[in-house]
């Protein structure tokens, strides 16, 4: 369909809905959807639209917008978050990721990872005077709870402390 012609058709329309009550505007709105997806250039129909739009009551404005985003493509949908990582049982951990449940000054300290059951002692190197930190075996874990059973350093509120 050639531009004037399209744009002479959107105008018959557009002065029926303007002559329109407000009962018959949805079969009218429905005839104008219908001719701009029918025109050869529905683009060039959605740009006519726009022109014609400007020139009329709020009230048929809006009722020629419903017919603009009738045309619109639908939004592009959201990709889906991707699943959060399994976690890796051996994965190095931060310091974000450990409980501290035994805190003995003169130097040892155990951690507890708080996903999983891995344990971590903590002590200061003899000849560094660093601290180091390692990973305990789960028969290295109830060895040090037997030996420390009734050592007033454990955490409170840990829900760790061997009981007497």
């Amino acid at each position: 369909m050639g531009g004037t012609a399209l744009a002479d058709k959107l105008d018959g329309i557009v002065r029926r809905l303007r002559a329109a009550t407000w009962k018959e505007r949805d079969a009218v709105k429905d005839e104008l959807l219908g001719a701009v997806r029918g025109s050869g250039d529905p683009q060039a129909a959605k740009e006519l639209l726009e022109q014609v739009r400007k020139d009329l009551s709020l009230e048929l404005r809006w009722e020629v917008d419903e017919v603009l985003e009738a045309l619109a493509p639908p939004p592009a949908s959201e990709p889906e978050p991707e699943p959060e990582p399994e976690e890796e049982p051996d994965r190095p951990l931060g310091a974000g990721d450990l409980v501290l449940v035994y805190d003995d000054p003169r130097g040892l300290m155990l951690y507890k990872s708080k996903q999983g059951d891995r344990w971590f002692a903590s002590q200061v190197n003899p000849h560094t005077g660093q601290p180091q930190t390692f990973e305990l075996h789960p028969q290295e874990v109830t060895q040090l709870k037997g030996q420390l059973l009734g050592s007033p350093y454990w955490v409170l509120g840990s829900g760790e402390a061997p009981s007497s």
